[in-house]
């Protein structure tokens, strides 16, 4: 019963694990299929998470601290949007700026709200499936969060293969200057993208101060935003893999947790770099096949579009 229990605990423990990498890479999913590379998710998630930790430490509600999570991450995402799409600055560059600020940001906005205590989301169970033995608590009893990370991914992906929006958007990815001129607005529309990746970026950090460890640190994020964008690379452009992604990923940072609490003589800075030695050696795998990456990712991706060429 007690390997049961425990076995239970690594699953449930995965998916708690998993959810911000879900809502972070779905977002730059989204930024990526238009085009466009925004290396800021870390810092976007962090700007997130401390924005949405003082609006609840503030209002006393964690719903109205995600809110303001999503709309801090968007607010940065402009800057973003801004930099790349109307002054048509380098991507890459811009994005790990974009990360910097919001490192340094979240840090100073934050600073007198280290330690304070709050009451995070509680898990939703349920009725009757909640009970059912093994099964109930593995998928009917978590937090509204959760709920929503597997419905963002199933949206996503009628979005992208079920819509006329989502074909325009994988045009725009795939070739600007032919969706510019057949009439679309390459940079209304990038924008948007760029938006949504921030919005997700945000919801990603609030998970984390409100929901998985619900308090503020510096950091807090712990590089789980680069994470994420490796973990679009990983899903090959898809949204259902970027969900088996980020459990995997999850599910390798619950293990080295429970083998550190286990007393294996493995030194805790070791077990620590697991879930990022897994992300390096997954990379390394995919990039083996030049033309699978070539074939899935978008075209246009990285590329500036001069709207008068």
């Amino acid at each position: 019963m007690d390997g049961m229990d425990t076995a239970l605990a690594i699953l449930v423990g995965t998916v708690r694990a998993g959810t911000p990498l879900v809502f972070a890479a779905i977002g730059e999913l989204i930024v990526e299929k238009s085009g466009v590379l925004n290396l800021g998710v870390e810092g976007m998630m962090l700007v997130g998470a401390v924005s949405g930790f003082i609006a609840t430490v503030l209002t006393g509600s964690p719903y109205i601290g995600i809110l303001v999570a999503i709309g801090a991450g968007v607010l940065l995402s402009l800057v973003f949007g801004c930099l790349t799409q109307l002054l048509l600055t380098n991507q890459v560059a811009t994005g790990l700026a974009l990360t910097i600020f919001g490192v340094g940001l979240s840090a100073f906005i934050g600073l007198d709200y280290v330690g304070t205590p709050i009451t995070g989301l509680r898990p939703i169970a349920i009725p009757v499936l909640s009970s059912i033995p093994i099964i109930g608590p593995l998928l009917f009893n978590h937090d509204l969060l959760i709920y929503m990370s597997v419905g963002m991914v199933a949206l996503v992906t009628w979005f992208l293969y079920r819509s006329r929006g989502g074909l325009i958007l994988r045009a725009v990815g795939e070739s600007h200057d032919a969706a510019h001129a057949l009439g679309y607005s390459v940079v209304k529309i990038r924008f948007l993208s760029i938006m949504f990746g921030g919005g997700m970026a945000g919801l990603a950090g609030a998970y984390l101060s409100l929901v998985y460890t619900p308090q503020w640190a510096e950091n807090m994020t712990a590089g789980r935003g680069w994470i994420a964008l490796a973990l679009v690379v990983f899903a090959t452009w898809r949204p259902a893999r970027v969900l088996i992604g980020a459990y995997l990923f999850g599910g390798i940072t619950i293990l080295s947790l429970h083998v550190q609490a286990h007393g294996f003589d493995v030194s805790s800075h070791l077990v620590a770099t697991l879930p990022y030695i897994a992300t390096i050696v997954v990379l390394v795998l995919i990039s083996r096949d030049a033309t699978k990456i070539r074939l899935n990712a978008p075209a246009s991706l990285g590329r500036p579009f001069h709207p008068g060429a």
